[in-house]
């Protein structure tokens, strides 16, 4: 037996070839000429015993071992097997175990195309790649390359770019339409809908990579496919996509299913052949589309193999669609969960105006347990709340979104604010052991123009006066929410007419690079250098103010989700404000009309005189008929005319249609045509009934 060893150096993607390399984007466009074939030349038959292989040219040997060629010459060698999984060669021969894969052709052989990039080369010569590897390889990165996708559209196109050139010249991918969501059970008819086709251009400078500058008229493949197709039960194409694996175009089921998917007259610009394969796309459950990858005419045609390369193709893209289709409705859900648990639009209040912002954490995390709220109080004051629950889930926003609730309910109460963090403390502690957060709540009273503030663990407010100088406010820190049994103070602030109050979250100041107290001093530094640039005599604006806060943020500078709320204090001047106590007697109706006529003609509204005294009457008589206390009776003179009645009886007056006998029950039913607006609201040492007219 000759004892001489060949050493054989399979082509592989680090070593350039006659074929192209596999990597090339270029793909199935890098073409070779087709060298003429002589007629009436029959094909050699290859591997015969005593056949003698060529001694230089392609076909010799590449690398042999130093030191062992044979005795009989230098000239003489031993044939090298060829590469596993080359197929069979046309006359009849074949490259395996036995036979010669480096024999020279006889004149007149044709030239074969190379299976993967349709390179045109000569039967018997080793092929450019080995093919079983090479489709592995091609998978590999295929997948990869839809992998990365992470939504739908991603998802698609990483399919269409991997596909085209390198395993087809043009791809058509349908999905169903609407897309179903995880487990939910579709309704009504199949419906495919075109998503997304990609194609070869017809003309490419193929060696420097540019479209000419005249467009090519448009190619057989550009002419297919159809933008929407329904698929009726017991169809061929009903079939074909039950059957959930790749066909060609040239079986009799798929062949019957492509004028229904493609439209009337698109099966014919399908190749013939073999040069077609129908993929479904099924999911996790059902079927959700189906690809169909097509080459053109000039490559070589698909073969078997390329069934299970498309089964893969097509088997990762579908459960790639529906992990992203799952994954967008949960963000969703998660979006739609921390937008309707934050205040869609703050209220209009006298004598402050108000601005928030709110940040995630990041884009693709959108919920936290960050929150912010303005709410109206009785007497035109205001409550500002802010406030943070540990964590970034679902968990901590719906927490968040119960002691939002919390806090309204408790303001509406006219609670003071450390009792209103007393109880939201108690309510942490109902939901759970570990569930922590921190808040702020404060109450501005614009007639008075105070402000009074408690604090539970959250960083404090910071005050910008109207000269430009930026304090941050002394508010005991207190104990988180959700500790139990601690105590909450409160402390009361002027808050003059133009300062802008700033209440956030722990977000803004901060942050891995940073402490909080440095954050702190930054953040206060920036709201002084704003204001410097307005001037001493006017406050800078509050949206601009807002968004210049957030710039401070630099690029990596944000861990946490940041709540922002400003509020501008306008107040409402001592001119603008009456104020009496009426003793609960019958003679209360008539003073307080008496008195509220005088402040109108003082203030130049005479011609709301009328109706106030009508509106004053109705409310002061039925809070004296229960009252044992003096009632209250305040006007107020802003943008509208504001009228307070408060008394010490808890009750609401409810709105009631009187009866015909019924001689009283209409004084609401007057309030509320007249009025542009009105309300009752309890309060802890009783209510106050308020309405409000616009002024002529």
């Amino acid at each position: 037996m000759d004892s001489t060893r060949v050493t054989e150096h399979p082509t592989s993607f680090d070593r350039p070839t006659a074929g192209g390399d596999p990597a090339d984007p270029r793909g199935a466009l890098l073409r070779t000429p087709v060298p003429p074939r002589a007629s009436g030349s029959a094909l050699p038959a290859q591997g015969r015993a005593g056949q003698t292989p060529p001694t230089s040219g392609a076909g010799a040997f590449e690398h042999s071992q130093p030191g062992t060629e044979p005795a009989t010459g230098a000239d003489t060698h031993r044939p090298r097997p060829a590469p596993d999984g080359v197929p069979l060669q046309p006359g009849g021969a074949q490259t395996g175990a036995g036979a010669v894969a480096g024999t020279d052709p006889g004149p007149g052989t044709p030239a074969r195309a190379e299976r993967r990039t349709g390179q045109l080369t000569t039967p018997g010569r080793p092929t450019p790649m080995r093919r079983d590897g090479d489709r592995l390889r091609f998978v590999g990165a295929a997948t990869r390359r839809i992998a990365r996708g992470m939504d739908l559209d991603e998802i698609v196109m990483g399919l269409c770019r991997a596909t085209v050139p390198t395993f087809a010249d043009a791809i058509l991918v349908y999905l169903r339409e609407p897309l179903p969501v995880g487990d939910e059970r579709p309704t009504g008819p199949l419906v495919l809908r075109l998503r997304r086709t990609d194609r070869i251009p017809a003309e490419r400078d193929t060696e420097n990579g540019f479209t000419p500058a005249v467009p090519p008229e448009p190619s057989e493949l550009e002419t297919v496919g159809s933008e929407l197709c329904e698929v009726r039960p017991g169809s061929a194409l009903a079939e074909v996509l039950r059957g959930v694996r790749p066909v060609f175009t040239d079986a009799p089921s798929a062949r019957a299913a492509l004028p229904e998917l493609l439209g009337d007259g698109g099966d014919f610009a399908v190749p013939d052949g073999r040069r077609a394969i129908l993929a479904p796309l099924r999911g996790r459950r059902r079927v959700i589309g189906a690809a169909l990858f097509l080459r053109g005419p000039e490559r070589i045609a698909f073969e078997a193999d390329d069934l299970l390369v498309a089964a893969q193709l097509a088997t990762h893209s579908a459960l790639g669609i529906d992990k992203a289709v799952l994954y967008g409705r949960e963000a969703y859900i998660a979006d739609e969960l921390q937008r309707t648990m934050l205040p869609e639009n703050l209220p209009r209040c006298t004598g402050v105006r108000l601005a928030s912002r709110y940040l995630p954490a990041a884009e693709t995390a959108r919920v936290g347990g960050d929150w912010y709220d303005a709410i109206p109080l009785p007497g035109s004051r205001v409550a500002l709340v802010v406030g943070d629950v540990m964590g970034h889930s679902m968990t901590s926003a719906a927490i968040m979104g119960q002691l939002r609730t919390t806090a309204q309910t408790l303001a509406g109460l006219d609670l003071p604010p450390q009792e209103v963090l007393h109880h939201l403390d108690e309510q942490a502690q109902r939901l759970g052991t570990d569930r922590m957060a921190t808040c702020l709540y404060a109450v501005y009273d614009p007639v008075s123009h105070r402000i009074t503030v408690a604090n539970a663990g959250h960083p404090p407010p910071v005050l910008l006066h109207l000269g430009g100088h930026a304090e941050v406010l002394r508010v005991p820190a207190g104990a988180p929410i959700g500790v139990g049994g601690v105590d909450f103070e409160a402390v009361e602030l002027d808050a003059p007419a133009g300062a802008t109050l700033l209440l956030y979250t722990d977000g803004l100041v901060e942050s891995r690079l940073r402490d909080v107290w440095t954050g702190i001093e930054q953040l206060r530094e920036r709201l002084a250098v704003t204001a410097q640039l307005t001037g001493p005599d006017h406050p800078p604006p509050l949206e601009a103010l807002c968004d210049e806060v957030l710039d401070m943020l630099g690029p990596g500078d944000r861990d946490d989700d940041i709540a922002l709320l400003a509020a501008r204090f306008d107040g409402i001047a001592p001119s603008d404000v009456a104020y009496w106590f009426l003793e609960p007697d019958d003679t209360a109706p008539g003073r307080a009309r008496r008195l509220a006529r005088r402040s109108l003609a003082r203030w130049g509204m005479e011609d709301l005189t009328d109706s106030v005294e009508l509106l004053v009457s109705e409310v002061v008589t039925n809070a004296v008929r229960y009252a044992t206390k003096p009632v209250t009776l305040r006007l107020l003179r802003t943008d509208v005319l504001r009228c307070e009645v408060g008394d010490d009886v808890p009750q609401l007056p409810r709105l009631r249609q009187a009866r015909a006998t019924d001689e009283g029950g209409r004084g609401l039913y007057l309030v509320n045509r007249l009025a542009r607006r009105w309300g009752a609201t309890r309060l802890s040492t009783g209510k106050v009934v308020w309405f409000e007219l616009n002024r002529g």
